[in-house]
C-alpha cells in the first residue's frame, strides 16, 4: 500500500523487483494507492478502498484495514492467498516459504514486547476476502477501538487471536534492522550491520528506512549504526 507522499514510486518498484528475484513461480503484484505515476507497468494500481474514519481522526496505519475489504474481491477480482509487505521492507532471500507455512493468517510477532499476542504488520499473510468482518467492525466501533488498541496491527491481531487464527513466521525469517542489524553499544560505533543469520526480510521500523542504512544517518535514534553499503545490493530495480 502507498498513500500519501512519504513513499516515492521507487519505493514499489524496488519491492516488486525484489519480490520478482525472490519469489519462485508466477504471482500478481498488486498496490493499493491513491497515487500511481512513476509505478513500473508489472504492478497493478487499485484504489485503496474507503476506510470511512470521522474527519480529523488519527491514521496510524489503520488504512492497512482495508485489505480485508470485499471491494478487493468484488470490484478488483482478487482471490486467494495474499502476502502483505510494507514498502520499506528489504528482501534478502527466498520468500516462497511464506507460502507453504500452513495457516489461514500469519504476522510477524513482535519482538519489542514478546510477551503480548500483537503482531508486526509490515509483512502478514491473509486470505482474500475471507474476513471483511473485520474492517465492518472497525468502521462500526472506530472511537472504542481507538481507545483500547494503540494501532492497526494491534487491533488486527486481537482479532484474528480471538478467532483462533493468530500464527507467527519463523521468529529467523523477519529480522528488525534497528534491533538484529545493529550491532550493540559500543560495537555500533566499529562494527557495520549484519544480516543476521536466517533472515529472508528485513524490517525498517521507527525513523530509519533503507537509504538511511545505506548511507549510515541515525535520524536521531540512539542507535547510530555505521553505514551498511551492503542495502544497495538488496534494495535496487
Amino acid at each position: 500500500m502507498k498513500w500519501g507522499t512519504k513513499y516515492g514510486p521507487e519505493y514499489v518498484n524496488r519491492l516488486y523487483a525484489m519480490v520478482r528475484r525472490h519469489l519462485r513461480g508466477e504471482f500478481r503484484f498488486v498496490c493499493l494507492t491513491d497515487r500511481h505515476e512513476g509505478i513500473r507497468a508489472e504492478v497493478e494500481c487499485r484504489p485503496i478502498p474507503p476506510l470511512d474514519l470521522p474527519p480529523g481522526s488519527p491514521e496510524r496505519g489503520w488504512t492497512k484495514l482495508t485489505t480485508f475489504s470485499d471491494d478487493l474481491v468484488e470490484k478488483y477480482g482478487l482471490s486467494g492467498t495474499a502476502l502483505f509487505l510494507d514498502l520499506d521492507v528489504v528482501i534478502v532471500d527466498d520468500i516462497t516459504p511464506f507460502f507453504e507455512v500452513p495457516g489461514e493468517f500469519l504476522i510477524i510477532h513482535d519482538w519489542k514486547r514478546p510477551w503480548r499476542i500483537t503482531g508486526n504488520s509490515s509483512v502478514y499473510r491473509f486470505e482474500l476476502g475471507r474476513h471483511p468482518d473485520i474492517l465492518a467492525k472497525f468502521r462500526r466501533e472506530f472511537d472504542a477501538i481507538r481507545k483500547r488498541f494503540r494501532n492497526e496491527q494491534a487491533y488486527l491481531s486481537d482479532e484474528m487471536q480471538q478467532k483462533g487464527l493468530l500464527k507467527y513466521w519463523d521468529a529467523a525469517w523477519c529480522a528488525s534492522y534497528k534491533y538484529h542489524c545493529i550491532p550493540g553499544w559500543p560495537r555500533n560505533y566499529w562494527q557495520a550491520p549484519r544480516i543476521p543469520a536466517g533472515a529472508r526480510i528485513l524490517i525498517f521500523h521507527g525513523v530509519v528506512n533503507p537509504p538511511d542504512a545505506l548511507a549510515g544517518r541515525h535520524n536521531g535514534n540512539w542507535r547510530r549504526p555505521l553505514p551498511a553499503p551492503w542495502i544497495a545490493e538488496h534494495w535496487r530495480e
